[in-house]
């Protein structure tokens, strides 16, 4: 079992809602965790347990950062809105640096979310 922390930007939460759906088998194995409103969409919508943090802008992004340096976190899918200014952009920075410094991997966009939970199933089979 893994632990899988999930972010969206508010213009991308339905977006993440319709990703779990369509990974919910795979999803259901594992622990998830997010930031609080995309947390309470996804356990409305999917009915899957999911441990909601603060919202980004509160702290939420930090918070699943401390996870992620405590080694509580396996792999982490944030949708990100590329075309929109987000006010705690240092915070989202410094999430992604923290994936990187522990060598987490991160998707960004549902094409790289597809890759990496591919992966988990296809290193589970070996």
């Amino acid at each position: 079992m893994k632990t899988i922390a999930l972010i969206a930007h508010d213009r991308k939460k339905q977006e993440m809602i319709a990703f779990v759906k369509e990974h919910l088998e795979i999803l259901q194995g594992n622990t998830l965790v997010a930031t609080a409103t995309t947390g309470k969409l996804i356990g409305e919508s999917t009915h899957l347990t999911v441990r909601a943090y603060l919202s980004g802008p509160l702290g939420g992004d930090l918070q699943i950062g401390a996870l992620i340096a405590n080694q509580e976190v396996d792999l982490v899918i944030f949708l990100r809105d590329p075309l929109a200014a987000q006010p705690h952009e240092p915070d989202i920075t410094a999430l992604l640096r923290v994936c990187d410094v522990h060598n987490i991997p991160v998707a960004t966009n549902v094409a790289s979310g597809r890759l990496l939970l591919r992966s988990l199933v296809s290193g589970s089979k070996q």
